[in-house]
């Protein structure tokens, strides 16, 4: 097959690839649930590209990106629930209907008329789903605590705004001490997990213990997407340092004993505290 701007080619490769027997078996055992992360992370370096202002990266990101998309049609299409078309359709529909201001009667709205319609609409579109699915929630969506928070947030992000929803009608700590008793016991059950050696359980454990630390971030003031990626240019600074450390002995990480990177990695740490108290 040769490269292709036509996105029916794109549909082709990837019906190849999830063709039993002489497709690729990689593509083969994935599902909905195996390839979300990656659709997350694919939606993350879209929008890295972006802060990079390189167009070149962007192009290739979208294009990783929109492969996830016809992954996923093209499973829902194997399992006869929708294709990738039905995906256009959906989604041309639904821009089509909260934009009558554009392609409908309703014609010179401010930006501000433009987003109370959409809302509107929106709210409408919530209102027919909940008819279709009655018996998902005991309680109109529309009138629970959490129903503002998008369920499309990156978890880290969605933790967040779950946790000050919460908060707003008094399910809260009111000491942040009370916080840090709690991820205290949370480590503890994480720990006792770990002893289970049961995956499903410490992965659930962990997910408590992230969500505390939101939250004591929360109460500190901090913005924990914020401290997270201070944390990993931290580490990926200090790392840097480790390898330089190695590559001037002539080793490469993999060559290089534990005590060797962690010496070097104390020697990063106490260089950088240096330079702060400078």
């Amino acid at each position: 097959m040769e490269k292709s701007r036509d996105i029916a080619r794109l549909l082709e490769i990837m019906a190849a690839l999830r063709t039993p027997v002489t497709g690729c078996p990689w593509d083969l055992e994935q599902t909905f649930a195996t390839i979300a992360p990656y659709t997350i992370e694919e939606a993350y370096e879209v929008a890295d590209a972006i802060s990079h202002g390189d167009r070149e990266d962007l192009r290739d990101e979208l294009g990783d990106l929109l492969l996830q998309v016809v992954f996923h049609a093209r499973m829902a299409e194997e399992e006869g629930a929708f294709d990738f078309g039905g995906v256009v359709e959906a989604i041309t529909g639904k821009l089509i209907r909260r934009h009558p201001h554009v392609f409908g009667d309703t014609r010179d709205l401010t930006p501000d008329e433009v987003s109370a319609l959409w809302g509107k609409i929106k709210a409408e579109e919530k209102r027919e789903k909940a008819a279709r699915n009655p018996d998902r929630a005991a309680l109109p969506a529309a009138t629970r605590t959490l129903a503002k928070v998008k369920s499309g947030r990156p978890a880290l992000a969605r933790a967040l705004e779950l946790q000050k929803a919460a908060s707003e009608v008094g399910f809260d700590w009111n000491d942040i001490r009370a916080v840090l008793d709690k991820i205290v016991e949370e480590s503890g059950e994480v720990t006792e997990a770990v002893a289970t050696g049961k995956p499903s359980r410490v992965e659930d454990e962990i997910g408590d213990l992230f969500f505390v630390m939101v939250n004591l971030a929360r109460h500190a003031g901090v913005d924990p997407e914020t401290a997270l990626r201070g944390a990993n240019a931290k580490f990926e600074r200090r790392f840097s340092y480790v390898e330089d450390g190695l590559a001037t002995r002539g080793k490469a990480p993999k060559e290089a004993s534990l005590a060797e990177m962690d010496a070097l990695w104390t020697e990063a740490k106490r260089n950088e505290i240096k330079t702060k108290g400078a």
